[in-house]
């Protein structure tokens, strides 16, 4: 007999978790906005909800839709992607432990395991996950966890995950990828052997620009993990409000077709890009001469929304580029629908200035948006434009 349950990503963003109130059939499950429960007596709960700090039912129709669209078996949302990777952190690692960090990572990341888990005792190397054997050089007794981000931030390099997976079980390491730009409407790491994936919810899963947060989903079998993150998140409290909850399950839902076209564009917009005389380099995988093409191939759908160009002029050229442009926004963050250019260097990497993970200066980021292509494509060549006065 077959299974009849859905199983295919689309089906699976729009109906994972979505059960519709008996009483009403609503279509859209109602917002929880509540932060206690009655209990008929002590102790026993109402569908095990006690304080919306350990449960709440909006919360969990989007941990459901999380865990599906991943291919996990536990998803948790949490109120940042900051939130996640720390709670994730305090259940798998202690003073004394090593985790190996990418050498191009989220500044916020490589600032909370340096900083904040490295004055608690927790040691880290930074190393390029795209190279295998830089990565087993690095491995010591004491590693714990090897954190990959691909496409990462902001170079675009490309690790390939099935390989990772392979070294971090010869090691016994918990291998972690940051999903977020690519996010599972173009790339399942779990299906690839990752152990557990993290999000800032915030950027393509949200999609709109309005609600800030964070997941973390583990793969079928590691049932102890995941109550060891969830013990964290209820005890330290860095819960995900009902509302932003509800943004984000409405933002998964057309995850998929904004993938889609995110991707189509920034592909546009790369080739388009790649002989402009004031580039030096562009930076996206879904160009056939970029260095993780193929493994980007293999294990992604699509190559993503995201761009990233090194500018002929330097330093210059890259902050005039980056206050030039009209329809891009300067603004931190990415992945919504509207288009964001960042300058790394003095923005979202600032933090890992003079560290293994410095971004160079001549580095812009985009993030390419739902926007008209040739409207893009206009104001990326203005912008450019304007930066041969600035080196001149």
């Amino acid at each position: 007999m077959n299974d009849a349950r859905p199983s295919r990503f689309d089906t699976l963003a729009i109906h994972a978790g979505q059960h519709s109130d008996p009483s009403t059939g609503d279509a859209i499950p109602a917002i929880h906005v509540t932060s206690t429960y009655a209990q008929d007596g002590i102790g026993n709960l109402r569908g095990g909800y006690e304080y919306s700090r350990g449960g709440n039912p909006t919360r969990t129709a989007l941990e459901e839709q999380l865990a599906a669209i991943e291919g996990g078996a536990h998803g948790i949302s949490f109120a940042s992607g900051l939130a996640a990777e720390d709670a994730l952190l305090r259940a798998v690692v202690a003073p004394g432990d090593h985790v190996l960090v990418p050498n191009d990572v989220y500044g916020g990341t490589h600032r909370l395991i340096r900083t904040v888990h490295g004055r608690a005792g927790v040691a880290h190397t930074t190393v390029d996950t795209a190279d295998l054997d830089a990565v087993r050089a690095a491995i010591r007794p004491e590693s714990k966890v090897l954190w990959v981000e691909t496409p990462s931030n902001p170079l675009m390099k490309i690790s390939d995950i099935p390989a990772l997976a392979g070294l971090a079980q010869e090691n016994g390491l918990l291998l972690v990828v940051d999903n977020t730009f690519a996010s599972p409407a173009l790339q399942r790491p779990l299906d690839l052997g990752a152990d557990v994936v993290v999000h800032s919810t915030t950027k393509y899963l949200g999609g709109h620009s309005d609600v800030v947060g964070g997941a973390v989903v583990v793969k079928d079998g590691a049932d102890e993990l995941a109550e060891q993150v969830r013990y964290v998140q209820f005890a330290a409290g860095a819960v995900s409000s009902p509302f932003d909850a509800f943004l984000t399950t409405r933002g998964i839902k057309t995850l998929s077709v904004r993938m889609q076209r995110h991707s189509e564009t920034a592909q546009t917009l790369a080739e388009r890009l790649v002989h402009h005389p004031a580039v030096a380099r562009v930076l996206y995988p879904g160009l056939p001469d970029h260095p993780g093409h193929k493994i980007a191939a293999h294990q992604m759908s699509r190559f993503g929304g995201m761009i990233s160009l090194e500018l002929a002029g330097g330093e210059a050229a890259a902050r005039t580029f980056a206050e030039s442009t009209q329809v891009f926004l300067l603004a931190e963050s990415l992945g919504g629908v509207e288009s964001l250019v960042n300058y790394p260097s003095a923005m979202t990497h600032a933090s890992v200035r003079g560290t293994e993970a410095e971004v160079s200066p001549s580095i812009v980021r985009l993030s390419v948006g739902l926007e008209d292509v040739t409207d893009l494509l206009d104001d990326v060549l203005q912008a450019l434009d304007h930066t041969h006065g600035s080196v001149r």
